[in-house]
């Protein structure tokens, strides 16, 4: 079972008035654990219930996230028994280090988030 708000505050609560829907959020939040190595192949994620509970939204918000991680090939459900993460993705760390060198700059430089992932998104795309 995957560590909860509680444990290791991995799961938090999803912010209401950033623009970004609620399950997009969740997804995101999975998203990254698993990216981070966090969640596993084969961890089984809190109920739904529980989830909705951890991430203060409606049981519906939550199915949804998990039904379009599920069409994304992230998880999987078994009926009667819980949602498993189906892929491990661990991140090179030094990518982070060399990513937080780089934001520093950014940050030092006076761009915002917003920039500086456009700045990111026309990199990637100019990388072959």
């Amino acid at each position: 079972m995957i560590p909860e708000n509680g444990d290791d505050k991995m799961l938090n609560s999803v912010e209401k008035h950033i623009g970004v829907p609620a399950y997009m959020q969740i997804m995101n939040i999975i998203k990254k654990e698993i990216l981070l190595g966090r969640f596993k192949s084969d961890d089984q994620l809190p109920p739904v219930r529980e989830l909705a509970g951890i991430f203060k939204v409606n049981m519906n918000t939550v199915i949804r996230a998990l039904e379009k991680l599920q069409l994304e090939g992230l998880i999987r459900a078994e009926h009667g028994i819980g949602y498993f993460i189906t892929v491990t993705q661990n991140i090179n760390f030094s990518i982070i280090e060399e990513l937080k060198k780089s934001i520093t700059k950014a940050k030092e430089e006076g761009l915002t988030l917003d920039m500086t992932k456009l700045l990111i998104e026309e990199v990637w795309k100019s990388v072959k």
